[in-house]
């Protein structure tokens, strides 16, 4: 596998011509700020009127709708919600579409189950940062960068790779290693991982814990420390370190108990559930299902919501943190 850097990318193929941010929301604001501390001429393309084109406006960027941003732009950047990206494709962005244009997504959901179908002429690439905007915009401001992946789906114009590798290093995710990949195996690795894993899998693993520990008459507000908040002195070390840091600052009964009733409750069982998950998500099933929920209006994702909301555990958690004067809002501006 090859780990590509800013030396491996050539700015002027994004910079020969202007770029359109479609969205200004946490990723939106990120690139176009990037983009246009790297030299590019950028346009925000939003909804007239409306607060993001004032924050747009106020961060000093030409802002435009949307047909407007992509009529006057050689790559186009889509930043807006998954969900939203078919009507905006389809009424704002691809009228104005010419040839050897460039048409860029963070993410490969709509293009991969086909909610998009660029025409043949464009070159559609995707710049997927492994962080959220706020992260990507930090650290290029300290002149290092998050992670991307990058990817290739139409090369109309020959030089897809070329522009995708370059938006990459413009926003700041070639200086901390950009690696290349396809639409399809980003998108179905990060719709498992935020099911099986990160949001799905860890939160119901908490929840289950919590349950059992007050189920079995410990103190709510005990098995709220237990099984929620000490998770973050967990994932801190997992992130900063993988296992190895994990294993070297937690205690040796710690350590003991993970090596012998983790795989007691992550099973074979388990690993089976993860695997119907990623068939779903192969197989397109769930992406038909998540379509079908939103064009019906989400009413049971919002019942399914408020559900996860009203769990006793967020009750117990709120009276806790409200304790914690380090999460109150302003803490940390204060303690610089």
């Amino acid at each position: 596998m090859k780990v590509y850097t800013d030396q491996d990318a050539n700015p002027a193929a994004v910079k020969a011509g202007p770029v359109a941010v479609i969205g200004y929301g946490s990723q939106g604001r990120a690139h176009a700020l990037n983009l246009k501390n790297s030299g590019c001429d950028v346009i925000v393309g939003v909804r007239e009127g409306g607060p993001s084109a004032e924050k747009a406006a106020a961060d000093g960027f030409e802002v435009a709708s949307p047909a407007k941003a992509a009529a006057n732009a050689r790559l186009i950047a889509i930043l807006t919600p998954d969900m939203t990206h078919e009507k905006i494709f389809k009424e704002d962005v691809e009228p104005q579409l010419k040839d050897g244009d460039a048409l860029l997504f963070a993410h490969g959901f709509t293009v991969l189950y086909g909610r998009v179908s660029p025409p043949n002429n464009v070159d559609v690439i995707m710049v997927a940062p492994k962080g959220p905007g706020d992260l990507v915009r930090r650290e290029y401001e300290r002149g290092r960068g998050v992670p991307c992946l990058f990817a290739v789906h139409q090369n109309a114009s020959g030089k897809a790779k070329e522009k995708a590798l370059a938006y990459a290093s413009l926003i700041g995710g070639a200086t901390a290693g950009a690696i290349e990949t396809t639409f399809r195996e980003e998108t179905e690795t990060d719709l498992f991982g935020e099911q099986a894993v990160l949001c799905g899998g860890a939160t119901e693993l908490v929840l289950a814990g919590y349950e059992t520990l007050v189920e079995a008459g410990y103190q709510p507000e005990i098995a709220y420390y237990e099984c929620m908040h000490e998770l973050k002195l967990i994932v801190d070390l997992l992130y900063e370190g993988g296992l190895a840091k994990m294993h070297e600052f937690v205690s040796e009964t710690a350590k003991y108990g993970d090596l012998i009733s983790g795989p007691r409750v992550i099973n074979a069982e388990t690993r089976e559930r993860m695997r119907d998950v990623l068939k779903d998500i192969q197989t397109g099933a769930f992406a038909r299902d998540w379509i079908l929920e939103n064009q019906s209006g989400k009413a049971r994702y919002e019942k399914l919501l408020e559900a996860d909301l009203d769990h006793p555990i967020e009750q117990t958690g709120a009276d806790l943190r409200s304790r914690m004067s380090w999460l109150q809002p302003g803490a940390n501006a204060a303690a610089e």
